[in-house]
């Protein structure tokens, strides 16, 4: 689809947008200028204008109740047509563009703009983009009017691929969250733009992305950069994603908040993922899968180059801990174990899912990286969110501006430079079940520890909080794969409070590997 033939099919006409002072009447009023006059700071200047005003929630009535009532099952059957994609008759374009349908429970339109050489273009809705199926019948699409959508999705063309196939590498899908996937991915953990008072007993507010200005790109463009306008009842805000797919898909993420009223707190790149059951918590159910999560740890890369390692659970209730750091060099949730064998489930593909990694831009002084884990009772409710909480929330007024890389990324994923944390197993044995205590081994593997000599005694340096109390530890070198097992016994001393336990490996002068930190939760 070419910028003209676009411009056609959403009938406005170049010439509407080449004259001076010409303006797009849509929802929100939207300036007819040239593609390059829609930039980052104009977002920020209409964030800026929506947090000096009250917040006006969108009605009710935005989306037509039959779409609302819709079951998963009918929904699902609402389908993009891709040859109606954006940018799909273009071979020589890099990315291909789907918008989502409204209904169920995405109800919150949002406005989607092009970014072309002749202006603005939106993109309203239209019935025949979408393939309705035996739904065709039993809805009335023609007479929706202008409703909006959902989202979109945006498809990405591998040069070095010759089938040509475009897979989605980046979707925008439900109040501000967003997933992104690397080569051979599947799509898992999702990000969003805020996390606002995440686990308290008042409650979590969600910001949601109204309008999405996407630049048409050109056919040397391996990026696209794609602005957003984020509204709620406390705040507003402008964002600018530039994506780059690839081996790891690369999303630099830009942002200023503007806060109508103050909140108690405040959550910069948030991830959410979803743990049901793994090697350190068996299934609460019988379940031929060995294993099933979106992601398996938490790593923290501390301001002053401490590597933390957390493990995820499944908890019987809310637990909420924190990293505190001063300017961390990065975070994420990750997906470390690769082997299918480990999850056998040939419809999930647990195997394939990204981790995904902040990387903060400038200094973000100090704060917490935060994790959050919520109990579940199956695989479909993600569970599990992380990100950082500055010390200071940010003022009423003024905005807050900051920066980072998120990168999705598969085996090529970021790493301790010496050792990190293979798996986490916990159990009894025989003999230990009498005394009621527990036995935890953690492998561990990485360069230094391959380094070591074969008669390398090492150590098992542990802490535990005043509620557990250590009973043997056994360091040894695993002859099979070459990795390091710290194996200890432990009792907890008051079952209804938690065990926080540290450890990691070293030598008679380094540690060897990262922190292996672990909550054994009542």
């Amino acid at each position: 689809m070419q910028p003209e033939e676009a411009l056609r099919l959403f009938q406005i006409k170049p010439s509407m947008c080449r004259c001076a002072g010409a303006a797009l009447a849509l929802t929100m009023l939207v300036a007819c200028s040239a593609a390059h006059a829609i930039d980052f700071e104009f977002v920020a200047k209409r964030a800026q204008d929506l947090a000096e005003r009250p917040y006006q929630a969108p009605p009710d009535t935005a989306v037509p109740r039959e779409l609302q009532d819709l079951s998963p099952d009918r929904y699902r059957a609402i389908r993009f047509k891709p040859e109606r994609a954006v940018w799909s008759g273009q071979r020589n374009l890099p990315f291909a563009l789907e918008l989502v349908h409204l209904g169920q429970h995405y109800r919150r339109p949002v406005r989607i703009h092009l970014l072309t050489a002749d202006g603005v273009a939106p993109l309203p809705f239209r019935a025949d983009y979408f393939d309705y199926g035996k739904l065709d019948a039993q809805l009335s699409p023609e007479a929706y009017g202008d409703i909006g959508f959902a989202g979109f999705r945006v498809h990405h063309r591998d040069a070095q691929d010759p089938t040509g196939n475009l897979p989605e590498v980046l979707n925008f899908l439900g109040a501000s969250y967003f997933r992104a996937a690397g080569k051979g991915q599947r799509m898992g953990l999702a990000a969003r733009a805020l996390a606002v008072d995440t686990g308290l007993l008042s409650g979590e507010e969600f910001p949601y992305f109204t309008d999405f200005w996407i630049a048409w790109p050109r056919s040397e463009d391996e990026h696209l950069k794609i602005y957003a306008l984020m509204d709620s009842r406390r705040m507003a805000g402008a964002y600018r994603f530039v994506l780059e797919p690839g081996d790891t898909t690369r999303m630099e993420v830009t942002a200023r908040i503007h806060l109508r009223e103050s909140v108690t707190k405040f959550g910069i790149a948030p991830l959410t993922s979803m743990y049901l059951f793994g090697e350190n918590q068996r299934a609460a159910q019988e379940d031929y899968r060995p294993e099933v999560h979106k992601s398996d740890g938490l790593l923290v890369h501390t301001g002053n180059d401490e590597w933390v390692w957390r493990p995820l659970i499944n908890p019987r209730r809310l637990i909420v801990t924190s990293f505190a750091t001063r300017n961390p060099k990065g975070f994420g949730l990750m997906q470390r174990d690769r082997n299918w064998d480990h999850y056998q489930d040939l419809d999930r593909r647990d195997d394939l899912r990204p981790s995904a990694w902040v990387t903060p831009r400038g200094a973000w002084g100090d704060g917490r990286v935060e994790l959050v884990m919520i109990p579940t009772p199956d695989e479909f409710n993600d569970n599990i969110v992380a990100y950082w909480v500055p010390e200071t929330p940010p003022p009423v007024g003024p905005g807050l501006d900051f920066s980072y890389h998120l990168d999705w990324q598969a085996q090529q994923q970021t790493s301790p430079p010496s050792g990190w944390t293979v798996q986490s197993r916990r159990g009894r044995g025989w003999s230990e079940q009498a005394d009621a205590s527990l036995r935890m081994v953690v492998d561990f593997d990485g360069p230094r520890l391959r380094a070591q000599p074969e008669d390398a005694k090492l150590l098992g340096a542990i802490w535990l909080n005043d509620n557990g109390a250590l009973l043997e530890r056994e360091v040894r070198r695993n002859d099979i794969d070459g990795s390091w097992r710290l194996s200890f016994r432990l009792r907890r001393l008051d079952d209804s409070k938690p065990v926080e336990i540290r450890a990691f490996l070293k030598n008679d002068q380094d540690v060897l590997t990262e922190t292996w930190s672990y909550l054994l939760a009542p």
